[in-house]
């Protein structure tokens, strides 16, 4: 599974965009940018959504025993 901070690194390099450059696109601080990116835990989820719609993409509570049992299926 990727972590969000590989996701959001993977997919601003797809857009050939640096940090500040995405960070003016999202309409977000750089330093908001860098947290997700360096893999950092206290994050504000507002900011981090606003960073993710910028690919299509939303952070959603998610039933971890059915997420459990989706990978056992597989």
């Amino acid at each position: 599974m990727m972590t969000l901070a590989d996701f959001v690194k993977e997919k601003r390099n797809e857009v050939n965009l640096t940090q500040e450059a995405f960070a003016d696109r999202a309409g977000v601080a750089l330093t908001v940018i860098r947290k997700i990116e360096q893999g950092k835990e206290n994050l504000n989820l507002e900011k981090v959504n606003q960073v993710l719609r910028m690919f299509g993409h939303t952070l959603a509570p998610v039933n971890a025993r059915e997420l459990s049992k989706n990978d056992k299926k597989e």
